[in-house]
């Protein structure tokens, strides 16, 4: 299936280096492989594979090569500097693509030696706005189901589908983590993995995780981030005009395979629309430079509302997930009402879209579907 992204790609390759970051098997090797195909001499090198490695080390490419994909690159020693001299000292008509996990994320955070020489692009699992893009059937169910990672998602039956999670998540946690950084207990990263698979959607205490695994707080958080890191959960944080207050609150966690999820459907249907939401964000910021953020609201007596989409620091929408057409949650009522915001209810098994007072209830395939990507 075509990747929405690719003619945006496209277009940026040929001013800077692109940077192609997410998760593992959301195919980004495919799409980075299928675009060369738009160029006379591509080339292909993963920095995994021995004889590659010393052509990206030697960079003895052909002088002919117009289209440079580099796999894996920060696996590379000072990988930064290396793309800082390839990049300044290139001929003209090659076109540098770099591929690879959460690590080349952190470059944006930070000025050093590639700022100004590159664009980063996003690519996560499919969404219903990608697939109707794409003028493929969205088929909400599955997405919830099986996720949206091309292989499961594109599966002939969900044994498959599962077969493939299995060895994709094996992988990632005993093979990938330990790689990223020094893991003093797989056994404890294993179980903060379960045990958040089953707390998604609530805020999440580091001192409680900590006490069910037998760690240190400190610990935990850390091992989160490396599952942060390697695009295995991401964290959602309570809206807050104070930053510093803002990074104390609890964080939700969501998984970037919403078939991970253990509980009821509910808790599967809202992490789709985290993931959803997220990939919107991503492709705001990505493609056209806006500053958009996800959070969640809450107060400190306890009324919060699952997301919300901010601008600049400023909140735009209010969104709360329902799988079921259920009363008007008083939540959503009492922030509309207090600060005047626009406000969404999504609802998976919906008749028909309404609007109730000055919220909006809408089916969640059509919202979702309209999303930028």
């Amino acid at each position: 299936m075509k990747r929405i992204q690719d003619n945006y790609i496209l277009k940026d390759v040929n001013k800077k280096i692109v940077l192609l970051v997410g998760p593992r098997q959301a195919g980004k090797t495919w799409l980075a492989k299928s675009l060369g195909s738009h160029f006379k001499h591509p080339l292909y090198l993963s920095y995994d594979r021995a004889a590659d490695r010393q052509v990206i080390l030697q960079e003895s490419w052909l002088e002919s090569t117009d289209f440079l994909i580099l796999d894996e690159i920060h696996k590379m020693p000072d990988w930064k500097n290396y793309l800082k001299g390839v990049f300044d000292t290139r001929s003209e008509h090659l076109k540098i693509l770099v591929t690879g996990s959460a690590r080349l994320d952190v470059i944006r955070f930070a000025g050093d030696s590639l700022a100004g020489r590159f664009y980063l692009h996003h690519l996560l699992p499919f969404s219903p706005s990608e697939l109707r893009r794409a003028g493929e059937v969205c088929d909400i169910d599955r997405l919830i189901n099986r996720g949206g990672f091309p292989e499961a998602y594109l599966s002939d039956d969900d044994v498959d589908a599962a077969r493939w999670r299995q060895q994709y998540i094996n992988s990632l946690l005993t093979a990938d983590a330990p790689e990223f950084t020094e893991i003093q207990n797989i056994h404890a990263l294993r179980l903060i993995f379960d045990l958040l698979r089953e707390r998604v959607g609530s805020p999440i205490s580091y001192q409680t995780l900590a006490q069910d695994v037998a760690i240190s707080p400190s610990t935990v958080k850390r091992y989160i981030e490396i599952l942060e890191s390697l695009y295995i959960v991401f964290r959602i944080k309570p809206f807050s005009t104070n930053i510093a207050r803002s990074l104390k609150k609890e964080p939700k966690i969501y998984f970037f395979d919403t078939a991970l999820v253990k509980g009821d459907i509910g808790a599967k249907f809202e992490n789709l629309v985290a993931l959803c939401l997220l990939k919107h964000v991503y492709a705001k910021n990505d493609l056209q430079a806006e500053e958009y953020q996800l959070h969640y609201v809450k107060t400190k007596e306890g009324k919060e509302v699952d997301f919300a989409l901010a601008k600049e620091g400023k909140v735009e929408t209010l969104i709360e997930a329902k799988y079921a057409n259920e009363k008007m949650p008083k939540n959503l009522i009492y922030f509309q009402e207090k600060y005047q915001l626009p406000a969404i209810l999504l609802v998976k098994e919906l008749k028909h879209e309404y609007t109730a007072g000055d919220i909006v209830v809408r089916r969640a395939e059509n919202y979702l579907a309209e999303l930028f990507l």
